[in-house]
């Protein structure tokens, strides 16, 4: 299992789909082959490990990182087919919250094939916990990203902010992004800094097109064509409106599952207030303003309205911190 979960930690985002591998033993215990999920409308993990397998699969047992699916896709279902190829016994490590798939579990026992749970089980749910979130509760999850002084401004009063964080920060943040399948700013944002909101490399080039997230425009105010976020290096969507549970619905709708929220403190205090932040992310310079924008406008008024975030990374990126966290106790809505 540890093998099939790093087969499927390789690859960068599959979403909408989850990251799934699966390795293919004899009944000796031998390893037949691997297989991965390299994203929609590519093989699942169990039909890629099938059609790499060299030696026969029957009698076999396939590990797999999440329950084969029982439905009819863009591919076939992965149970049948693992009924198909005569295997014996299937050990899986998360079952498929996913309604529409799930159901593997019981075919494969109904064909006589032996099937083990939950081996390894949080490993593999940590590995695809924005896919999983975002099919329990049928809306993307969202991680707010913010970089800001020690003493918590994100911009100057002239609403300067480039840049106040150093280029091994800024680096760091393109491979969060590159798991993510939008990229989402407010107008105002856009408007002041001209980002470009796209995944780019160590040479700072964009990757290509069909390998970047959607970039997410929210809000009513128009922006010039002439702005990168418009630049044929990723595709762009402008949402009019500013209601977070109706923006996430509407992505939702566009089988979006991981939203990367950055670019504007009124945009990112809105979706904390209707609380739909799912995870934080914080890069904190050594270096004080004084005075300027806060990274976050909220709606608290007294200490009692205080959110707490449970730290669960603390590390040293250049010169700054970098901290993830994930929101505890702040007012959470109901998505309807």
């Amino acid at each position: 299992m540890r093998a099939a979960l790093e087969s499927a930690r390789a690859v960068r985002r599959t979403l909408p789909n989850p990251r799934v591998g699966c390795v293919l033993l004899t009944p000796d215990g031998e390893e037949i082959s691997r297989g991965v999920h390299m994203g929609a409308g590519s093989h699942h993990a169990e039909i890629d490990a099938l059609v790499k397998a060299q030696l026969s699969t029957q009698g076999a047992t396939a590990v797999v990182t999440l329950e084969p699916c029982n439905h009819f896709g863009r591919t076939g279902p992965c149970a049948q087919a693992l009924i198909r190829a005569g295997v014996a016994r299937v050990v899986y490590a998360q079952s498929d919250p996913n309604p529409v798939a799930a159901g593997g579990a019981e075919a494969l026992r109904a064909a006589g094939v032996e099937v083990e749970s939950g081996l390894m089980g949080e490993e593999a749910t940590i590995l695809n916990r924005e896919w999983t979130q975002s099919i329990i509760t049928g809306r993307p999850f969202v991680t707010w990203k913010y970089a800001a002084t020690l003493d918590g401004l994100s911009a100057a009063p002239d609403g300067t902010s480039k840049w106040i964080t150093g280029q091994p920060a800024r680096l760091d943040v393109q491979k969060f992004r590159a798991e993510a399948d939008a990229i989402m700013a407010g107008t105002g944002s856009v408007i002041a800094d001209d980002p470009r909101l796209t995944v780019r490399d160590a040479d700072d080039n964009p990757l290509p097109y069909d390998q970047q997230p959607l970039r997410v425009i929210v809000g009513e105010t128009d922006i010039p064509d002439h702005y990168r976020i418009f630049d044929q290096t990723a595709p762009t969507l402008h949402i009019r409106n500013r209601d977070p549970i109706k923006v996430l619905r509407e992505l939702h709708d566009l089988d979006i599952r991981h939203v990367w929220l950055e670019g504007g403190p009124r945009l990112a205090g809105a979706f904390w207030n209707a609380g739909m932040i799912d995870r934080v992310i914080g890069y904190i310079a050594p270096s004080l303003l004084g005075a300027g924008q806060a990274a976050l406008e909220g709606a608290a008024t007294t200490l009692a309205d205080i959110g707490t975030l449970d730290i669960e990374d603390l590390t040293m990126i250049g010169r700054d911190i970098r901290i993830i966290a994930r929101p505890l106790s702040y007012p959470r809505q109901e998505f309807r």
